[in-house]
C-alpha cells in the first residue's frame, strides 16, 4: 500500500478491503470513500509487547487502525514527511516520528541499550528521546515525520556515519549504533546535543537525518 506524496507535508494512501494500515492519532487530514478509523491500543502487529514498550517509553498514545475502501490524506503539525519503502529489512524509528505505515509490517520495540550498551542508554537520557525505538519489519511503506526536510545518508562497510542524536530520524539495514562523546565528561555537563555527542552508525544500510534538531 504505497504512499503518494502530494507535497512535502502531505501524503495519500489507498485503502482497500481486506487490508489495513496504522496511523498516528490526529494524522488524518481528509479521506474519500468508506473508511473507518479506530483506536488500536495493542500497538499494531507488535501486540502486547509492543504496547508495553511504547508505554515504558512514555508513548502511550494509541495508533489508529485505518480500514475500508477509499483514499486517505495524512499529515501532522506541518512537519516534513519522508516515505520509506521496506523490502524485507527492519526500520528503526522513534515512535513519535511515525505518521502512518502499512499493516503488513510487523511492529516491535528495541531497547537502545541492546545495541549501544551503556552509551545507548545515555543517549536517551541526554537527548530526551526514549530508550526504546520502534521497529517495523517486512515489505511495505512507512511515512515518517521530521523538521525542515530529510536527507538519506548511505552507510557502507568501513565508512560509518556520525549523526547528531537530535537530528536522527530513522535508519534501516544491517547497522549498529553507538553513542560516542566528542568532549570529556567534565565538559559535557549541561550540554544535551550538538557536538558534545555523536551517534555513530556502522555497517550496511542508510540513516535519515532531519535538517533541524527540534524534537517532535
Amino acid at each position: 500500500m504505497p504512499f503518494r506524496e502530494i507535497n512535502s507535508k502531505m501524503v495519500e494512501a489507498t485503502v482497500i478491503p481486506g487490508q489495513r494500515m496504522f496511523s498516528q492519532r490526529g494524522a488524518m487530514l481528509a479521506y474519500r470513500g468508506d473508511v473507518a478509523f479506530t483506536p488500536n491500543m495493542a500497538g499494531g502487529q507488535g501486540g502486547l509487547m509492543s504496547m508495553i514498550g511504547r508505554r515504558v517509553a512514555g508513548e502511550a498514545t494509541p495508533l489508529m487502525t485505518v480500514e475500508g475502501n477509499g483514499t486517505v490524506m495524512f499529515g501532522h503539525g506541518g512537519h516534513h514527511i519522508q516515505v520509506i519503502a521496506l523490502t524485507g529489512d527492519t526500520l528503526y524509528v522513534e515512535a513519535d516520528r511515525l505518521l502512518a505505515f502499512d499493516g503488513t509490517l510487523e511492529q516491535g520495540t528495541m531497547f537502545m541499550g541492546s545495541q549501544g550498551g551503556v552509551m545507548g542508554m545515555v543517549r536517551g537520557q541526554v537527548t530526551g528521546q526514549g530508550l526504546f525505538t520502534t521497529t517495523l519489519k517486512g515489505h511495505g511503506s512507512v511515512a515518517v515525520m521530521a523538521h525542515g526536510g530529510v536527507i538519506e545518508l548511505p552507510i557502507t562497510p568501513g565508512r560509518p556515519v556520525h549523526v547528531d542524536p537530535q537530528a536522527y530520524v530513522a535508519h534501516h539495514g544491517d547497522v549498529r549504533n553507538k553513542l560516542s562523546t566528542a568532549l570529556g565528561w567534565r565538559d559535557m555537563v549541561g550540554r544535551g546535543s550538538g557536538e558534545a555527542f555523536q551517534l555513530e552508525l556502522s555497517g550496511s544500510g542508510a540513516v535519515y537525518v532531519q535538517a533541524s534538531e527540534e524534537k517532535l
